[in-house]
Order: structure tokens, then sequence, then C-alpha cells
């Protein structure tokens, strides 16, 4: 039996995978919101400092989100963030020497708590400065760094409210799209009834009603599809020949930043290649969601195993963990948006729910089924996936 242990381990952060997840975040290049204003004013609150900028790294240099106080010129703001991206693995530092070796304008006081992503790629930092030396005592610092902690969490809030959304809009755009064959066949039967030799004027009146009706339903239908096309190119899965199992060993490889202060490993007991027709992209989606909720509510040094079964027309993927367990009610409350189960992560990872809303639209847009099943608290999570292999 082939078996796959695949193993957390160091990814480097490079310039592209900072950016790609910035795009995920729709963070760059936005409005200012009073959220994010409220972050900075507590920030400098915190130290009593009258100067504070939230910020991110961009592909021309850095993106200011927002700012209080009396703000940095151009030449600054890129010194400073040029020092702020060498300092990748910190969490807070002071750099008020390093900044006055570079520029010409040397600030007294300049403290910075990093913005990570949930995998540990640094985006950006809020920074504290102003032209009087402080000293800060480690109660600053725990507050300064929990506020980019908040942030951090803010964001990936949003990555998932607006994932959510988008993957309930293609759900229903392809349950629109399916409604659209029975009222075309409402139209032309009605219309061919209309010229039934000898009907009667009543027969024939309300089979053209029925008739214009039907097209005017099948013209609603055509301009909903066509704007959603237009917002967001092609809603409907595009199937094509994938292999499962390459796609839960990439998305395994995209989680290994995340699992591997846990020490986690993930056991692919499939031996062959499991095919079928499907969209790529919403698939690696939906397991990259699975398996990184499994992560989350799997203890340090565990395994995750991956199996699946094969009957008639249908492959069933089964993603099962050591971890925390549910009860029978949070089995009933799985898929319920923003519902509040009794179990919690491991590591105290965010967990809002949303991931497996997500997965839930994906397998149904797929025609297939997603469920969990579990023995009780503590004994572990199973979460099956069976889809239409054709």
């Amino acid at each position: 039996m082939y078996s796959a242990k695949i193993s957390a381990s160091h990814i480097p952060v490079n310039e592209e995978l900072r950016l790609e997840k910035l795009k995920e975040y729709e963070i760059l290049d936005t409005p200012a919101e009073k959220s994010f204003d409220h972050f900075v004013q507590l920030a400098a609150d915190i130290f009593e400092m009258q100067n504070a900028i939230l910020g991110f790294f961009a592909e021309d240099g850095f993106f200011i989100k927002a700012a209080i106080g009396n703000p940095l010129d151009s030449n600054g703001n890129q010194h400073l963030f040029d020092l702020l991206k060498e300092a990748d693995d910190a969490d807070v530092i002071e750099i008020a020497q390093q900044f006055a070796n570079i520029s010409e304008s040397p600030i007294p006081f300049i403290i910075a708590a990093g913005i990570k992503s949930a995998d540990g790629v640094h985006l950006g930092a809020l920074v504290v400065y102003g032209d009087d030396p402080h000293t800060t005592i480690p109660s600053q610092l725990s507050m300064l760094n929990r506020l980019a902690e908040m942030i951090a969490d803010k964001l990936e809030v949003r990555k998932a409210l607006r994932k959510t959304l988008k993957a309930q809009d293609d759900r229903l755009h392809v349950l629109i799209h399916d409604l659209k064959n029975p009222m075309t066949t409402i139209s032309l039967q009605s219309e061919l009834v209309g010229r039934i030799p000898n009907a009667d004027d009543r027969t024939v009146s309300i089979a053209g009603k029925i008739n214009h009706q039907s097209k005017r339903m099948v013209d609603h239908l055509n301009q909903i599809l066509s704007s959603a096309r237009k917002e967001n190119g092609s809603f409907k899965p595009q199937k094509n020949k994938i292999d499962l199992r390459e796609l839960l060993s990439k998305s395994i490889k995209d989680l290994q930043i995340i699992t591997r202060d846990k020490r986690q490993f993930f056991n692919i007991r499939i031996d062959t290649p499991v095919e079928i027709f499907g969209d790529e992209v919403k698939l690696s989606e939906l397991f990259y969601q699975l398996l990184h909720n499994a992560s989350k509510f799997s203890h340090a040094d565990s395994e995750i195993l991956i199996t699946h079964q094969i009957t008639e027309n249908l492959v069933t993927i089964a993603i099962k963990d050591h971890g925390v367990g549910l009860s029978a009610d949070d089995l009933n409350l799985l898929f319920i948006k923003f519902s509040r189960l009794s179990s919690t992560p491991t590591n105290h990872e965010n967990s809002n729910g949303l991931g497996l809303i997500v997965a839930r639209m994906f397998t149904d847009m797929h025609k297939g089924k997603l469920w969990a099943e579990s023995e009780g608290k503590g004994k572990g999570t199973t979460f099956f996936i069976a889809l239409p292999i054709k």
C-alpha cells in the first residue's frame, strides 16, 4: 500500500509569495477605513506618541493604509519599510538607530509590530514614532503586538467573508443556469401547443401567455448570468480530468508553514491516482479548507490520515484527525454560518467557521456531498467528501 507522509517544514518567504498573500486580502490601494484608523490611534496612545502608521508591503515599495500625526516623506517611508522588510522574523522591533544610519532625517523613537498572515508571511507593520526618546516597558510591547495580531485577524475574517460570498454567488449562478433548461423547454412546448391544429381560442391564448412569460424569465436569467460573467468570469465549474491525490498533496504543501509549529504530519494512504472530472481551482480550495480545519483542531505531533473509497461513479475522500472531536450538537451546527461550536482550536488559531461553508458550497457545485462524523469530544473527527467521477 502506497503511503505518503508529509510533515511541516519551513518554506522561505519571497516577494512573489508576499504579494500573492496581500492580493488575497485585497488591502493594497484601498480607501481609508475607520476601523484601521482606530488601530493606529490605539498604537500611538500606548506609547503616548503623536505619530503612528499602518502600512503594507507593495510591489512598488509600500502602501499606507492608516496614519495619524506628522507623516514621513516618501523617502522616509521607503527607508522605514526597507528596514521592516529585513526584520521578517521579529514581532516587535525598535529601529530608531538603524533608521538614523540610512536616513537624512533621524527620528529618536521608532517601534514597530509586524503584521503576519495566518501562515507566517510578513505583510506589513504597525509603526509608532516620535521626536522624543522613550523607554518602553514589556506591557507596551505586548499591547502593540496584540494590536498587530488583531489587525491580522481582521484581514483573515475579511478574506473568509469574501470567499464565502463569492462561493455563494457562484452556487446561486449555477442554480440559475440549471433553471434555464426547464424554462426554455416550457417556452418551446407552449409555442408548439399554440400551433396545434384545431386548437380552440382559449388553449391558444393560455399557451401564448405561458410562452411569453417563460421567454421573459429566460431573458432575466440570461441577464443575471451575463452580469456574473462580466464581474467574476465563468462561475460554472470548469470540469477537466484531475487527480485528487495530486490536489491533496498540493494543499498539504500550501499548509506546511501553518502546521510546522504543531509538528503535525498528513498521511495520504492513496495508492493509485484518483481521477475525476472537476474544477481544479474550486476543489483545491475545498481540500485546503478541510485540511486546514483538521490541522487547527488536532494536537501537536499528531497524524491526519487521508484515505479514499470508490463505488461505481462515486469517489469518497476521508480526512481523519485525532483531535478535539465534535459533540452531537456540534455536528448539527457544523455547516451553519457563524455558529458557535463547543470545540476550539488546539493552538488558539482563528476560527470563524466560514471555511467549512466555502467547502460545502464547492462540494454542492460539483453535485457531491460533504459531511462529518465523530464519536464525541476528544475522539477526533472524520470529514467525508463524496464526488461523482464524471
